[in-house]
């Protein structure tokens, strides 16, 4: 299951980035990583950008970003 997937109020565990290059430099920096917990806070009307929690923070990820991240849910 993708980031993208969950819905408002779930919450995964990041199990790997599918995304390449500089994104995922990106990402790295700002906590996205295998093992952290994620929980997803509200995706906007048109389904861009989706809020999500990581480490105690806020992060907005576009939704192509949100697809290169595989999650488990976590119930």
């Amino acid at each position: 299951m993708n980031l993208s997937d969950l819905k408002p109020g779930e919450h995964g565990e990041i199990i790997k980035i599918g995304v390449i290059g500089p994104i995922k430099r990106r990402l790295m920096d700002m906590g996205v990583l295998v093992g952290e917990k994620v929980k997803v806070e509200k995706i906007a009307p048109l389904g861009d950008p989706i809020e999500v929690t990581i480490k105690d923070y806020n992060l907005s990820l576009r939704k192509k970003e949100a697809e290169g991240i595989e999650v488990e849910v976590i119930k």
